[in-house]
């Protein structure tokens, strides 16, 4: 099933608890097994939750099933129940930079969000996301993603306001109909002439994606904007849309991304360093909008360091 189509039916989906803070509640469906209530799953499942927070969690009513009533830490394991509840991070710490609506109608929202901020909730950030912020700030509960860019990078993410017409815009981005221009800040010069297009192999190893031999399944256009002695501005054009592509394929060529966390050493969770951002931004984004026909081009107003 394809990315709009799961979209879409999650859209249709009754959610029993209603968003809090910016931030829907989850769901999970209880698989077969040998539990023998619905709490001994959830500690199990979420192992970072302690059994009394579970607890303190079903007395509040923060955890129902499908039909919105409130379950109990006695309920019965039964497979196939749909559980809801809310994600929840007591000592989330603020990211410290503001996200920046460039276009918003009635079909789309289009935002410019900082470096370090992720898009949706993930691990220990749930409320801290730009979908969280958006929600907040405009109160739209519809509001969901049509693509992501990582939590390092700065720059555009498009939303989608309707479930209608939500499964076209995805698609768009599937069927690589998106004209993506980024812009990197990369450690200068490389060792070798810099190429047009760079083509490659790209394989996930653990979190981080490395070039291998075998038939390229990533493809970057590249050109050269300024040049310093230690430092130089590229604009990046991914034309396939694998994980990290973009900083692999700078430090596969021997000039990784300013900041960059991962290429080449991978820095300890939680060690963010605000004072140096990964300099890589998604700077333009274009395409026919298949629901009114338009020609949409948007632009970041952000800006990476000086090249000197």
């Amino acid at each position: 099933m394809s990315r709009s189509a799961q979209s879409t039916r999650r859209a249709r989906q009754p959610r029993p608890l209603p968003m809090r803070d910016g931030v829907g509640a989850s769901c999970v469906a209880l698989p077969p097994g040998p539990w023998a209530t619905v709490l001994d799953f959830l500690c199990e499942r979420f192992a970072m939750v302690a059994r009394q927070d579970w607890c303190e969690r079903m007395a509040a009513g923060r955890v129902v099933d499908g039909a919105g009533h409130p379950l109990t830490p006695g309920r019965a394991y039964e497979k196939d129940l749909r559980v809801w509840y809310y994600r929840e991070w007591p000592d989330e710490p603020r990211i410290p930079f503001e996200e920046r609506i460039v276009f918003q109608d009635e079909l789309l929202v289009v935002a410019d969000k900082p470096h370090f901020l992720p898009v949706t909730p993930s691990g220990r950030h749930v409320r801290e996301t730009l979908l969280a912020r958006l929600k907040r700030r405009l109160g739209l509960d519809t509001l969901v993603p049509i693509h992501r860019i990582d939590r390092e990078t700065a720059g555009l993410v498009v939303f989608s306001l309707q479930p209608a017409t939500r499964g076209a815009y995805q698609r768009l981005f599937e069927q690589r109909a998106v004209a993506k221009c980024y812009e990197a800040v990369v450690h200068w010069p490389p060792p070798r002439p810099l190429p047009a297009v760079h083509r490659s192999r790209l394989m996930p190893v653990f979190m981080r994606s490395e070039e291998v031999p075998g038939e390229p399944n990533s493809e970057t256009a590249i050109e050269l904007l300024d040049a310093g002695e230690r430092f130089a501005r590229l604009a990046l054009a991914p034309r396939t849309g694998r994980k990290h592509q973009l900083r692999a394929h700078c430090h596969a060529l021997g000039m990784p991304i300013v900041g960059d966390g991962i290429y080449p050493v991978l820095r300890p969770e939680g060690a963010d360093d605000f004072d140096r951002p990964l300099q890589l931004l998604a700077r333009e984004l274009a395409f026919t909008d298949p629901v009114t026909g338009q020609a949409r081009r948007f632009a970041s107003h952000r800006a990476l360091m000086p090249v000197r």
